[in-house]
């Protein structure tokens, strides 16, 4: 499962020398010490790959008789609480409660949706749609199909399916096709057929979807993105703009979500924690890149100016350095 999770531009990777039984020893001692030692916590969680965070897990459950995510909870608060007890979880599990929270209550926060279904690949939508039953009991597209609707539900029924292919191959003609029919189904037309929309950007690969997207620009003369926001509205058109966003440049996408976190007054930390935790071992490097291209300035500066403490602190160890 793990595979599916790290990649090769993150900024967390293994511990060398790494052992399950010290650290867990480690947070005992910087847990139940008079005063927390805040800053052993962060040393370890933080430096640590979400593989061996499990074991870490699993051995301080062995050793306490108690979860690290209830002692976590029981002795930090705000947003620092909720950084390391995310980090403490498997990346689907994590997934999985992030979309139960964009759900649960009155109202649903459709962007975090968008978010977390966008950018996941088929591979890790499996593992978070199991996840999902395993907490909750529930399956997860019965989850969506009653919070949501309208095509914004069919568009991310076909997402939380999994039904993206993943192959690298690519196929010109079927660009050529694709993007003939988009331009059938929206400009061409008066009124426009959301369905073939939701079906080219939920099934086509990354790869293929880019070749389909430069067909269109021939055929149309404008980007796919200015169709789209031309002919579609609402929480649709932010889906389908984020696909589109997301298979151009995933990294891309998420500097830009970083960066609107930070921007204007107050901090989106939920956003901010989401992301950074979400990212760290898969491509955080790149989208630290991405976001000195976009804002001007490093992610590191950005993390540092607009957050404190050991909340700020830990952050910046999973940002890994300054740009």
């Amino acid at each position: 499962m793990a595979a599916v999770w790290v990649g090769v531009k993150g900024t967390v990777k293994d511990s060398p020398g790494f052992s399950a039984g010290r650290d867990a020893d480690g947070i005992r001692k910087a847990i139940s010490g008079l005063g927390t030692d805040e800053a052993s916590l962060i040393s370890i969680l933080t430096q640590r790959s979400n593989a061996q965070r499990q074991l870490i897990v699993k051995e301080y459950q062995a050793a306490c008789g108690k979860e690290l995510k209830d002692d976590l909870k029981g002795d930090l608060s705000g947003n620092f609480e909720h950084l390391l007890v995310s980090m403490t979880l498997p990346p689907a599990v994590f997934d999985a409660k992030q979309l139960k929270k964009a759900m649960k209550g009155s109202g649903t926060t459709e962007s975090l949706l968008t978010e977390i279904l966008a950018s996941r690949t088929s591979k890790q939508m499996k593992d978070v749609g199991d996840a999902y039953y395993t907490v909750y009991g529930k399956s997860l597209g019965d989850e969506i199909s009653s919070e949501t609707s309208g095509d914004f539900r069919k568009a991310l029924l076909f997402l939380a399916n999994a039904r993206r292919d993943e192959s690298s191959k690519v196929d010109e003609p079927l660009a050529k096709k694709d993007a003939e029919m988009l331009y059938n189904a929206g400009e061409k037309k008066w009124g426009t057929d959301e369905d073939k929309f939701i079906e080219v950007l939920s099934l086509r690969s990354l790869p293929q979807l880019r070749l389909t997207f430069d067909a269109y620009q021939n055929i149309c003369k404008k980007s796919i993105e200015d169709s789209i926001a031309g002919e579609i509205s609402g929480h649709l058109e932010d889906l389908l703009l984020a696909i589109v966003k997301c298979a151009r440049n995933t990294a891309a996408y998420f500097a830009e979500r970083l960066y609107k976190s930070m921007k204007g007054a107050g901090t989106d930390e939920y956003t901010l924690t989401r992301i950074m935790v979400s990212r760290s071992e898969i491509d955080l490097l790149e989208i630290r890149t991405e976001f000195k291209k976009l804002a001007g300035y490093s992610l590191y500066s950005a993390i540092k100016s607009d957050t404190s403490g050991d909340y700020g602190n830990a952050l910046l160890k999973l940002c890994g350095g300054d740009d």
